[in-house]
């Protein structure tokens, strides 16, 4: 054991001769390498001791265990520590020792059965649930597969279509549902569960109930002729579904290994198969992004202060729009009462009449009911004055990008709102100092850029100007956290991190189209890079009048690197507004899908005359990886300047942001990440031989310049501008 191990298990054995083996690695009981090595200890113990009869295990404090612990994978990849050898946690430790025990043993789960935490689980004779504990596989989501016997154990406990859906969508099961399935085999209160596990254990030692290996389970596996077109069926679909991703192949694979040749040598091509997957790029960049994830929170200056969050009692919204709407959605799902302002009872009812159809869309796929619908409307409030902000500890402003108009609201609020009152702002483009300009409020004036729809997007930007008080931040970090959102925290300047991120990229598609390339092509070659759609799409998706409006603001603030193109204008004057009128870049029929239009054709020659560029031959036939990187390494080139200038803490937030924000795809690990396997001299090469040929819209930055002639990583914390803030 290491000399500060990290996690154990204990042991106690009652009168009854039941020893009870508890993991104990707070917060959720991980299986470090520490613990698992404790379990076998404790296991060997209560094998060896004439005073055990059976054996349960559980996990402290109401958590069985929420799985393999994933800070090991980066030590595991970067060689750091030595990675077990393939076969000994799922063979030697969960086989051979749990399972094939002369002794009887028992799972008692509540909490969470995550993961390892559930293949042991699954290792033992029977499994006791509490109906709230969750039980899953949800390794994929890290880019590979289970590893201590899941693939083979879990298909023999509930059949092969539902574990194979279980294990390909990481999605759990609660306790009730688990029972349903053979999964577990009773039910009882948390209270009762220890008792109820050990008398269990004592009864399959008296006969009196089975005693089950699931490695050798065989009736709810189906016939192999049956079991191999559910297999193929399945494959058929994961390639379908995630045509980049090899880890889903391999998980079938795999299981399908175990049914033809049996259990153990399913096992052994489980074990062979975890260790390659480990190594492999999709990995990586997954757990990257598990752990970027949690550490967007974290941030130097604010949340290393001690500073505990206020506790925010109720929340006004200004605004009944889409994103007003969304946002009052998002809270009162989280149980915030809210008050919604708006100019007019007409506005006002639309407000409301939003948010009624967004729960009621969540009522028809079953994820609420419709009594808990009435009882979270209840917590909405519609008002057309500022009389019910006298005790709000929060307001949101989410009207019209009008610079006027805001100002006059943030005096009012100052008037109205209590002095406390954090008051913040939705904008995506406005500064936010000249949104509290007119007001003495500077130090709780924040952004709280949320993304449409508000109730969906996983991503929240924290806006902060210089004189945004601490604790107003981590108030919202508080606050974003409990309405199920990943927070960004991010500098005050045009289109903060998202947004101006990835201006350059809806303009890089522009550019190459005025210059000969295709536009279906460029559509086609960035979803298949593994976007939800290209660039174009995306256009006719928010309308053109957005797509124009935001990207004016670029050309006013950055005018020596934005690309204006008049393919957009053109395309409005002719009544085309995306998919709203049903013509954009695509047309689209009743049922919303989008056909290529030969038209367009006509408009990109007007614009392109209007630009004054001819067709380069070179970019009428660019492979898709020139579109990919002649899309991205600008975006590449826009996150390096919004970190280099203290906008961003840290390049991982930037990769989130991607991620969240703007649906890039996070098994590349996030845009900078990505950048980094492909190299700063790489990048900053590709962008310099562009900007000779195509001008200033692709010109390296400083930054970009600087890391590239020392071959450094753009990640790695080097000479970051010292923040604005």
């Amino acid at each position: 054991m290491a000399s500060n191990p990290k996690g154990r298990t204990t042991m106690e054995v009652g009168a009854d001769g039941v020893a009870i083996i508890t993991i104990i690695n707070p917060p959720v009981n991980s299986l470090s390498l520490d613990v698992l090595q404790s379990l076998q200890q404790s296991y060997d113990q209560a094998l060896r001791r004439d005073d055990v009869k059976a054996i349960v295990v559980t996990g402290a404090k109401g958590k069985f265990s929420g799985g393999f612990d994933i800070t090991a994978f980066g030590g595991f990849q970067g060689g750091k520590i030595p990675a077990p050898k393939p076969g000994f946690i799922s063979v030697e430790i969960l086989t051979d020792t749990l399972e094939a025990a002369r002794k009887p043993s028992v799972a008692a789960i509540d909490g969470l059965a995550l993961g390892g935490g559930l293949e042991i689980a699954m290792a033992c004779h029977a499994r006791i649930s509490t109906s709230n504990a969750q039980l899953g596989l949800p390794e994929l989501q890290l880019g590979v597969i289970p590893g201590f016997g899941g693939t083979q154990r879990l298909p023999r406990l509930v059949g092969l279509s539902k574990s194979l859906e279980m294990m390909l969508t990481s999605k759990p099961v609660k306790g009730e549902e688990a029972h349903n399935l053979g999964l577990v085999d009773a039910i009882v209160s948390p209270d009762e569960l220890i008792h109820a596990a050990r008398r269990w254990a004592l009864d399959i030692l008296d006969g009196k109930r089975p005693w089950v290996p699931s490695l050798y389970k065989t009736d709810k596996i189906e016939p192999l002729g049956e079991a191999r077109e559910i297999l193929k069926f399945v494959r058929a679909q994961a390639r379908k579904q995630a045509p980049n991703l090899e880890h889903p192949l391999v998980c079938i694979d795999v299981v399908e290994e175990g049914i033809v040749s049996g259990p153990r040598t399913g096992l052994w091509k489980e074990a062979e198969a975890f260790q390659g997957l480990l190594h492999s790029d999709t990995c990586k960049s997954l757990v990257h992004i598990f752990f970027a994830q949690r550490g967007t929170s974290r941030v130097p200056g604010v949340t290393d202060r001690g500073l505990v969050p206020r506790r925010i009692k109720k929340v006004a919204i200004l605004g009944g729009g889409l994103m007003g709407s969304g946002i009052a959605t998002a809270l009162i799902l989280s149980n915030y009462p809210v008050v919604l302002k708006e100019v007019n009872e007409k506005f006002l009812q639309g407000g409301l009449d939003r948010v009624r159809a967004n729960l009621q869309s969540r009522v028809k796929k079953g994820k609420m009911t419709q009594e808990k619908l009435e009882k979270t409307l209840s917590l909405l409030k519609g008002v057309l004055d500022y009389e019910s902000f006298r005790d709000v500890d929060m307001v949101i402003e989410a009207v019209i990008e009008n610079v006027s108009l805001k100002q006059q609201i943030f005096s009012d609020l100052e008037k109205y709102c209590p002095p406390h009152c954090i008051l913040a702002s939705n904008t995506s483009t406005i500064d936010l100092n000249l949104i509290g300009e007119k007001t003495k409020s500077q130090d709780r004036i924040i952004g709280a850029h949320f993304f449409s729809p508000a109730h969906v997007m996983p991503l929240l930007e924290i806006v902060r100007t210089e004189k945004t008080s601490p604790q107003v931040i981590v108030d919202l970090l508080d606050v974003g956290k409990k309405i199920k959102k990943t927070p960004v925290v991010v500098g005050n300047c045009t289109g903060f991190a998202v947004n101006r991120m990835f201006f350059p990229y809806t303009q890089a598609a522009l550019l190459l189209v005025e210059r000969g390339a295709d536009v279906y092509q460029i559509d086609r070659a960035i979803t298949k890079f593994g976007m939800p759609m290209g660039p174009f799409r995306l256009c006719d998706l928010v309308g053109f009048g957005v797509a124009v409006a935001t990207g004016s603001q670029y050309v006013q603030n950055f005018p020596e690197r934005t690309y204006k193109s008049m393919l957009i204008p053109l395309m409005q004057e002719d009544k085309r507004a995306g998919e709203s009128t049903r013509k954009g870049f695509y047309v689209y029929n009743e049922k919303r899908k989008a056909n290529p239009d030969p038209e367009i054709k006509k408009y990109i020659q007007k614009a392109r005359e209007i630009s004054g560029v001819n067709v380069d031959p070179k970019l009428m036939k660019l492979s898709d990886k020139d579109i990919v990187e002649m899309l991205f390494l600008p975006v590449v080139n826009e996150a390096c300047r919004v970190f280099a200038e203290g906008i961003a803490v840290k390049t991982a937030d930037l990769d989130i942001a991607a991620v969240m924000g703007m649906g890039y795809p996070p098994y590349r690990g996030g845009i900078m990440f990505w950048a980094d396997s492909l190299g700063s001299k790489y990048i900053y090469s590709r962008l310099e031989e562009w900007s000779k040929t195509y001008g200033g819209f692709f010109k390296p930055c400083d930054y970009l310049a600087v890391r590239a002639a020392k071959g450094a990583p753009l990640s790695s914390p080097m000479e970051q501008a010292k923040s604005r803030l």
